[in-house]
């Protein structure tokens, strides 16, 4: 290490021994996949600014991997799970959602996505009672007296675990079925009138038949819908923290949710002063491509390129699917790089090349890409965005479905269902983006408004975990609607004295009338009478 470096580690070093609050430990809770890349992003630009990050995970995690070199310390817990189980269990859960959800009744398409989240909450909360009842584990990290915990509210325990080190939390995420855990434990506001409830790929203007729809949607997931098992996690909870609570209260304690979109991808609607908008954080400017990937670019001349991938945890499709994806790849003037690791397509086209990996970052930033084909994850979509690349979605499950909704509602995308979607379809799509030239615009503007912000995305998130931090918390940011019970929130108990009040007044109003009109009746009667 040269001297430069090191002069400047001891610089940051002394900044931390003489200002405490300015250099902290962070704990993190996180969860897999592409969740894992966006939070990782945070915790190496902590470590830059001189924190001390450690991240909780256990020994059957798929892509945290504690043994390769890094800056990042790892807090790996003993579990009965596997790496294998872990991944056959998200495969599992993938198939079904992608490919066995049945669309015919809206009954049957929500009980099976509730039955597949139980299942993942099961998992979870077996993670879960592996840390917080390993009392060597639990004594070590309350030894180490850390400053906040950082978790994934997709993915409970993290802040069981703040509860227990007396020590406040933050979360990152991008959104809960029927926005749930945001409303129930953030308090947030989503009019049904103007505010698409999440999964359902409608717009924020919505017509009369769409709002009834919207409304009916809210009420389901409101009354009905459960994204974990709650009788069991506030079971859990309870026990564990020695008094009755819930799931949704302990959720509830968060300081700030760190919200992975931005009003680039978002439709304009009421958020709090706790919700701060993150999204794109891990985007940067492209770095040059790897000598066989710049080659194969150039080699397209003016037609320029295509890239195509499915994300961090699809791979392949069924070799159907992927044969008619590579009849409408072969079709197209453009030469396509696709992240693909199944079995060749038998009718692949001389200008499409496979690849086991991507640098999709620096692929979508070259000036010779023209299309994006995408499963809708928010981490792509959030490159294609900051570097003004138009989209074709292919979206297979989870947000995807509304990610490219909210893309396509924005006309810098073109959507297509992965089961039933044609060659012709594909390559109508590939032409429109590229060939229409308003997808293209509407990419650039996208781009335009993504990086016309006053603070960028990651030193905001950044700036949030060092304020709560700095603070102890940020109680001062939480609305008092946290601390209401639901009919308190909704006024009901208002609605009910106001209306008891009027009936009392009318009731009084009407006997007074009566008493009077009875009285008037009988001196009417008895004066006649004389």
């Amino acid at each position: 290490m040269s001297a430069k470096w090191i002069s400047v580690l001891l610089l940051i070093q002394l900044s931390c021994y003489f200002d405490s609050v300015t250099c902290g430990k962070v704990l993190v809770w996180p969860t897999e996949y592409s969740h894992w890349i966006n939070i990782k992003t945070i915790l190496d630009e902590l470590i830059q600014r001189g924190h001390e990050v450690t991240v909780l995970t256990s020994s059957a995690s798929i892509l945290i991997d504690p043994n390769k070199s890094s800056d990042i310390k790892f807090e790996v817990y003993p579990t009965s799970l596997t790496t294998p189980d872990l991944e056959i269990l998200f495969m599992k859960w993938i198939k079904k959602m992608t490919y066995n959800m049945p669309k015919d009744t809206f009954w049957a398409y929500f009980s099976r996505l509730q039955e597949i989240f139980w299942e993942y909450s099961d998992c979870i909360e077996r993670l879960c009672k592996d840390v917080v009842f390993n009392k060597e584990l639990m004594i070590k990290l309350e030894e180490s007296r850390f400053d906040v915990v950082l978790a994934d509210a997709i993915g409970p325990c993290g802040e069981l675990v703040a509860q227990l080190l007396k020590i406040p939390f933050l979360y990152t995420l991008r959104f809960s079925p029927g926005y749930t855990l945001e409303k129930l434990s953030g308090g947030l506001l989503t009019p049904p009138s103007y505010v698409p409830i999440v999964l359902l790929e409608l717009y924020d203007r919505m017509t009369f038949v769409e709002r009834i729809k919207n409304m009916i949607y809210m009420l389901y997931f409101d009354f009905w819908f459960q994204i974990f098992n709650m009788k069991k996690w506030d079971q859990f909870y309870s026990d564990v923290l020695g008094r009755d609570t819930t799931l949704i209260e302990t959720m509830g304690k968060a300081e700030i949710w760190l919200i992975r979109t931005y009003w680039d991808f978002e439709f304009p609607r009421p958020f709090l002063p706790h919700f701060e908008f993150v999204g794109g954080l891990h985007c940067k400017p492209a770095n040059p491509l790897p000598k066989e990937f710049e080659e194969f670019v150039q080699s397209s001349g003016k037609h320029g390129v295509v890239v195509f991938t499915l994300g961090s945890m699809v791979r392949n499709v069924t070799e159907e699917r992927a044969n008619t994806i590579a009849s409408a790849l072969a079709q197209v003037p453009q030469k396509v790089l696709w992240r693909f690791d199944g079995k060749k397509p038998d009718n692949l086209g001389p200008n499409t090349r496979l690849y086991k990996w991507l640098p999709q970052n620096d692929l979508l930033g070259h000036p010779k890409t023209k299309a994006f084909i995408t499963h809708g994850g928010t981490n792509g979509i959030y490159e294609a965005i900051y570097h003004g690349i138009p989209m074709v979605g292919i979206p297979l499950f989870a947000d995807q479905p509304d990610n490219i909704a909210h893309m396509k509602a924005k006309g810098a995308a073109v959507s297509l269902d992965i089961k039933t979607m044609t060659s012709a379809d594909l390559l109508n799509a590939l032409n429109s983006v590229i060939n229409e030239s308003s997808y293209k615009e509407n990419a650039m503007k996208l781009s335009a408004i993504h990086h016309d912000q006053p603070v960028k995305p990651l030193d905001r998130a950044v700036f949030w975990v060092e304020f709560v931090m700095r603070n102890k918390g940020a109680k001062h940011l939480r609305p008092a609607s946290l601390s209401l019970t639901w009919a308190q929130y909704h006024s009901l108990d208002v609605l009910g004295f106001l209306l008891a009040c009027v009936a009392i007044v009318t009731f009084l109003v009407i006997k007074c009338c009566s008493f009077g009109y009875q009285k008037f009746f009988k001196t009417e009667k008895k004066e006649k009478k004389d």
